[in-house]
């Protein structure tokens, strides 16, 4: 059984038991959390698209941890003005892990 779940501003195609790294969430490590904007339900012959969610269904995560990714480096400049700006960032992230997939 799939889902297509949103989070983040972000669609998500998930399974149980698959791991993700998602727009940080205000959640500790180990909690469980619940998706409610279930965007479809796929389950062979049995598939329920949501106009715009599925009504009644939610997918239920385990948060394994909460990080930053690896540095990127911005480098901005404008040819022939002498004019540059080196800035990093890092995004944080939130890992998940799909524990169940109810309708």
């Amino acid at each position: 059984m799939k889902a297509v779940i949103v989070t983040g501003g972000k669609q998500y195609t998930v399974s149980e038991g698959d791991v993700l790294y998602i727009e940080k969430l205000e959640a500790e490590a180990e909690a469980t959390i619940k998706f409610d904007q279930v965007l479809a339900v796929l389950d062979g012959e049995n598939t329920k698209i949501g106009a715009p969610v599925v009504e009644g269904a939610s997918v239920e995560a385990k948060v394994i941890k909460n990080g930053k990714a690896k540095k990127i480096t911005v480098f901005r400049y404008k040819a022939k003005k002498n004019e540059k700006k080196k800035q990093g960032h890092r995004q944080p992230y939130t890992k998940v892990e799909i524990t169940a997939i109810a309708l």
